[in-house]
């Protein structure tokens, strides 16, 4: 049994994914990110850099890693599953799964803070920030013109990719243009473990959909531990 420690953001639904498309059994702990839980001693024990997800293996004597790229990799490799076994089809999977972590992930992120978080809206930072996330898009819209998913068959690059691009309305960049990416949207979201996966937690906001009022909401509620650095 595998201890999932997670919230409802792209990184903690990456985890979640992973292990319903495995058909791990394991156990969602809850983190709650607004009462700072994740910077408790029990859980620094588990992850000293106090951040989302984590999870502890209890088969192979409570084995604990944290970082979602990492987490992805050690599913995939404890499995036989969602990654390659030969050098070449490895690298190509983790070469995405490092676009995502180095690329996407951090700048949708900072579009999120800029964009939807901060009350002093800064334009230039909006800008440079929602416009290297379209970049990225592009890159990723290019080589999917080419290719069903990111690296040969289905994999944990596809999954850390998608938890983050699915929510690009919340990042107020637009993909109307891309229709490769659009595609490779629909076509993972259509997979029943991706949709048990992002439920595990479910999110108080529908980061896939349009109602602004909602999201106004919302980023008033998680403003503060934003703010603070708390999220992940």
């Amino acid at each position: 049994m595998i201890s999932l420690y997670s919230a409802a953001t792209p990184n903690g639904h990456k985890a979640s994914i992973a292990l319903e498309e495995l058909g791990l059994p394991y156990k969602l702990h809850s983190i709650d990110l607004s009462a700072k839980e994740q910077k408790d001693s029990w859980f620094l024990a588990i992850n000293p850099n106090g951040r989302i997800p984590a999870i502890i293996d209890r088969e192979e004597d409570g084995f604990t890693v944290f970082e979602s790229g990492a987490i992805l990799m050690y599913l995939a490799e404890k499995t036989g599953q969602l990654m390659p076994t030969d050098i070449k089809g490895r690298s190509r999977v983790i070469q995405w799964l490092m676009f995502q972590m180095g690329g996407v992930g951090p700048m949708m992120g900072q579009a999120n803070v800029f964009f939807r978080y901060y009350p002093e809206k800064i334009q230039p930072a909006i800008d440079r920030y929602q416009g290297e996330s379209k970049r990225l898009f592009q890159v990723l819209d290019m080589h999917l013109q080419d290719s069903e998913y990111l690296a040969g068959d289905y994999s944990i690059a596809d999954i850390a990719n998608w938890a983050w691009v699915r929510t690009y309305r919340w990042s107020g960049v637009e993909i109307d243009d891309l229709p490769n990416l659009k595609r490779w949207l629909d076509v993972i979201r259509s997979r029943p473990a991706v949709q048990k996966g992002i439920e595990m937690p479910p999110s108080a906001l529908d980061f896939e959909g349009n109602d602004e009022n909602a999201a106004r909401k919302f980023s008033q509620d998680t403003l503060t531990w934003v703010e603070t650095g708390q999220s992940r």
